[in-house]
């Protein structure tokens, strides 16, 4: 009788202890589930700052805003989120998005406004059809012409090769060197859209099939070929893989440069320095086919070790509506991911923005898989090999591919 009473207090009481724990766990969800941290980049701060209180009367929730430089954040996700020091939602670019979703780093989410987003969004926030993230930005590469000396954008390359004749693109210290057109195609970011326009790829089946490369595809080689032609009339300095971006950029400023080919990004810097620039689609290929750029920009994702994903959803949902996209691009000039928005940005009839609408109508999207990783280096390597002169373009590209695969299969452990 002693043993069964005691038996019977001990079930009493692991009861009550139980329920405590059971209520102190759901008082901290809900606790927690009442303040939300998103962590921005310094150039969105003020966008946020202007929806944040809006936010927190809908939902009811604190928003907690913090400043830190984007690929701090997703550096820092996998050792700051299981400590509790992470965010709960973020802005990630899409081609980092695969590698942080197949690591556990993000959750996968639903996305409530999925009518706005078309195909091409969709598919750069999903990985083994699921979606891990909100688009929020679209950016592509663009054609940036001087004004000074083009009355309008070029409209084919022809155009752009024409302007060699001129001789105040020559380049002082190269004798038969000019600069009236310069592309930073050692860089593969910037090639791609080369590659693309003569029908090579990355990965096959839009960018997921880690086993069908198409650096060799169609007339690829030809992409090869023609980048050639550019680098034997461009300044030495071109070669140089680790200052080329910049050197096309500074011959640009310095107006020793008719047209390059850029990101939105350096429109800013532009601006600044009172360029009389224009913006306009890159100009169609000897082939009379698109340079297809890669579809790049940035989508909110939800730290897959937050406690308030519920909440997150909530600010992700809030956060991509029609009028707080309109906000954002009016507060920071980028592009909105939602169709609805993006026709808004068209209606304002700035340069930049139609130019980056336009191309991304013929980009492709870069593939989100962790396997694109080992596509960056042999591919600037496969340019650079080829316009140098080092190796001819066939054998860039086979050897391309072969680093690739080889890497892939060691790391992936896929052929």
């Amino acid at each position: 009788m002693k043993k069964r009473i005691i038996y019977t207090t001990i079930g009493l009481c692991s009861v009550i202890l139980l329920s405590a724990c059971s209520a102190s766990k759901s008082n901290d969800n809900s606790k927690s589930n009442k303040q939300l941290t998103v962590a921005v980049d310094k150039l969105y701060i003020k966008y946020m700052n202007d929806i944040k209180k809006d936010f927190e009367k809908e939902n009811k929730i604190k928003l907690n805003v913090k400043v830190v430089d984007q690929s701090d954040v997703i550096t820092n996700l996998p050792t700051d989120g299981p400590t509790g020091a992470g965010p709960d939602v973020l802005m990630a670019p899409y081609d980092r998005v695969g590698g942080l979703s197949t690591d556990g780093h993000i959750s996968e989410i639903k996305l409530k406004n999925s009518d706005q987003y078309e195909e091409k969004l969709k598919q750069l926030v999903t990985i083994d059809g699921k979606i891990y993230g909100a688009p929020n930005v679209i950016e592509t590469l663009v054609l940036y012409y001087n004004k000074e000396f083009l009355k309008g954008a070029p409209k084919t390359f022809e155009e752009l090769e024409a302007l060699q004749n001129d001789p105040k693109y020559s380049f002082e210290t190269e004798k038969g060197k000019n600069t009236a057109f310069l592309a930073n195609w050692t860089n593969f970011y910037f090639a791609y859209g080369l590659t693309a326009g003569y029908g090579g790829y990355a990965f096959g089946e839009n960018g997921t099939k880690a086993s069908d490369i198409g650096l060799a595809a169609n007339d690829s080689q030809k992409a090869l070929e023609y980048a050639k032609q550019w680098y034997d009339t461009w300044p030495k300095g071109m070669q140089d893989t680790t200052k080329a971006g910049n050197f096309v950029k500074d011959q640009f400023l310095s107006k020793k440069t008719a047209a390059i080919i850029e990101g939105p990004w350096v429109a800013a810097s532009l601006k600044e320095a009172k360029l009389n620039f224009g913006v306009s689609e890159i100009p169609v290929l000897p082939n009379g086919k698109k340079y297809s750029p890669f579809a790049g920009g940035k989508a909110w994702v939800v730290s897959n070790y937050s406690k308030n994903k519920k909440a997150s959803e909530k600010f992700i949902s809030f956060v991509t509506s029609f009028e707080n996209q309109k906000k954002f691009y009016d507060s920071t000039q980028e592009i909105p991911a939602t169709t609805k928005a993006r026709e808004y940005a068209l209606d304002q009839k700035n340069e930049l923005t139609t130019a980056v609408i336009k191309q991304f109508n013929s980009s492709k999207p870069m593939p989100n898989i962790p396997e694109m990783a080992e596509v960056w280096g042999p591919s600037a390597t496969m340019y650079f090999d080829a316009v140098s002169g080092k190796k001819i373009p066939q054998n860039a590209i086979r050897d391309a591919l072969k680093t690739i695969k080889d890497t892939i299969e060691q790391k992936y452990g896929k052929n």
